[in-house]
Formats: structure tokens, C-alpha cells, sequence
């Protein structure tokens, strides 16, 4: 059951702070006042061993500052934003079940935008790795001069970084905020390379919902529906009429997922926590449709990630 993102309002901590502080105060001998009472009720209202993990899929260009001129960075986020919009279309396409919950404009929402990249804010790290994936057979299509061909030769081939990780977000305005963002931002600047790394919060997920990453090549639906987050009010009837693009009825590994590995690669320092990061590596084979010729199909087998373990 997908949790709602807790938001924190402005009013409400400014009505607490009117309660318990002083907006300004002038006194001709200055004191450090007592702040337990201050700081037992902001502690309840944000309650935030009570703020939903959710999953964040972090992406960017790989050498976007230093391999491209300046007419094709200026056209880099309209394509960026291409590449998003097919991906959203694809999931629901490819992944009609586990994406039941979403709209496309649930996804764009809880889209940051970085201009080179940016992080989608999704329920659990399955989302965001099928979301990945469908992004990467975007990019592949794109690349191999299927999708905007006159465009690709102007700008060249793009490549991307991928990170997913699981904690902490809640909303403040329009915004998000919490640990799996910062997180997922000090994975991606600290890597140098165009790989996909998670976290150890996303490693555990899939340990203990699917017995691990490894098990994603032999995964069925029957599997995916008896995950705890969509067990309650998730409708299977969807798949009748919506059979999902990589996870089947029957386990396969000629279709799909073919392939995936996981290795620990290295430990990061997030503020006062380390944290232990994982290289993923998967090859999935999907069929296409050109949606402007039906008549046109082709299988693209891409990787996500690489296997290259230098340190991070």
C-alpha cells in the first residue's frame, strides 16, 4: 500500500513557534533560554521515525560539462524531458500492474529536476528500477538513431548515471526533502563513471522481498504480487488484460531480464552515516512499438549499469 509523502506545513511550525518563542526579542541583558518545550512540540509534529522511506531513482549526464558544445547543452533538457515522457508512457505500458497506483502526473510531480538529470521520488525500489530500465531502452533507442535520428547526430551519443536509494522524504512547499535525496545526490557526484549504484536500504529491499537482486532474472508476477507493498489493495484482475513486459507467469530468461548482478563496491560518508554501495548490473531484452507505425516492432537488448568496480 503506497503511503502518502508526509508534508510539513509553514503555518503550522510558525503557529508552534508563536506558542513557545519569540519572533524577536531585545532584552538589555541577553539569555539563552530553555528550549525543551520548543523542541518536545516541533519533535511530535514532525515525528520523523513516522516519515515514510521512499525509493529515489537519481540520474545525470555523464560528462555533460566537458563533452558537449554549447548549442547541444542548450538542447540537452528538451531531450532529457523526451526521454522522461517515453519512459513514463512505457511504464505504463510494460508495467500496468505495478504502476497501478501512479499517473503520469503523479510521476512528473515527483520529478527534481537538475537540468542535467534530476531524482524521481517513487514508492518502492522496484519502481524505480523498472522506471530505470525503461528510461535506459529510451536512451538505447535514441542512441542507435531510431528515435530523433537527425537530432542524436547534432548532439552526439548521451549516456547516463543512474543511482536508487531508499529512506526518509517529506514535502515542505513544493518541494522535497529528506535522506534518500541526499543520498542519492552524494552517490551520483561521487561517482565517475556512467554505472547504477544503489544503496544498502535498497539492497535489503530486494534481499528481503525477492531473496535478492540476482533473483530479478527468474522473478514471476506471482512473486511481485505477494511483495508486502502490493498485497492489499493492488488488482491483479489488471493482468488479464495488461500481462507485464519482463516479469511473467512463468519464469524465463530469454525475455526480460536476462541477466543481473550485484557487487559491493565501496562505503561513502553521508553526514554521520556510511554508507555501503552496491554496483547493479542488468541486461534486459524488451519488444518496441513505434506508436506512430504499429506495424513497426523490434527487440532492443540493453544493458543498465556496467560492471566496472572501480571505487567510488
Amino acid at each position: 500500500m503506497s503511503t502518502p509523502i508526509k508534508e510539513l506545513l509553514h503555518n503550522e511550525i510558525n503557529q508552534i513557534l508563536k506558542e513557545k518563542d519569540h519572533r524577536v526579542i531585545f532584552r538589555k541583558t541577553n539569555i539563552i533560554p530553555d528550549d525543551e518545550d520548543l523542541f518536545q512540540e516541533l519533535k511530535t509534529y514532525v515525528n520523523y521515525e513516522k516519515i515514510p522511506h521512499k525509493s529515489v531513482l537519481g540520474i545525470d549526464i555523464y560528462q555533460y560539462s566537458s563533452g558537449y558544445g554549447v548549442l547541444e547543452q542548450s538542447l540537452i533538457p528538451f531531450l532529457l524531458h523526451r526521454f522522461m515522457e517515453v519512459a513514463i508512457e512505457q511504464c505504463f505500458v510494460n508495467h500496468r500492474y505495478i504502476f497501478q497506483k501512479y499517473d503520469p502526473k503523479r510521476i512528473r510531480d515527483h520529478f527534481i529536476s537538475t537540468g542535467d538529470g534530476g531524482f524521481f521520488i517513487f514508492d518502492t525500489p522496484l519502481h524505480s528500477l523498472l522506471f530505470a530500465i525503461n528510461l535506459a531502452v529510451v536512451l538505447r533507442v535514441y542512441n542507435a538513431f531510431h528515435f530523433y535520428p537527425k537530432l542524436r547526430r547534432i548532439i552526439g551519443s548521451i549516456n547516463l548515471r543512474y543511482a536508487i536509494t531508499q529512506d526518509n522524504i517529506y514535502k515542505f512547499g513544493n518541494n522535497f526533502f529528506g535522506r534518500a535525496i541526499i543520498n542519492n545526490a552524494r552517490i551520483l557526484q561521487r561517482d565517475n563513471l556512467n554505472r547504477c549504484l544503489i544503496d544498502q536500504n535498497v539492497n535489503k529491499w530486494f534481499l528481503v522481498n525477492i531473496g535478492g537482486i540476482e533473483n530479478l532474472q527468474v522473478l514471476t508476477m506471482t512473486e511481485v504480487s505477494n511483495i508486502e507493498e502490493f498485497l492489499n489493495d493492488y488488482d491483479c484482475n489488471v493482468l488479464d488484460e495488461y500481462p507485464d513486459e519482463i516479469f511473467g507467469i512463468i519464469e524465463k530468461r530469454t525475455y526480460g531480464i536476462i541477466n543481473s548482478d550485484i557487487l559491493k563496491i565501496g562505503i561513502i560518508q553521508s553526514k554521520s552515516t556510511e554508507l555501503n554501495i552496491y554496483l547493479l548490473h542488468l541486461q534486459v531484452a524488451l519488444k518496441l512499438i513505434n506508436d506512430d507505425d504499429p506495424k513497426q516492432t523490434k527487440v532492443f537488448t540493453i544493458s543498465l549499469g556496467n560492471l566496472n568496480t572501480t571505487g567510488i
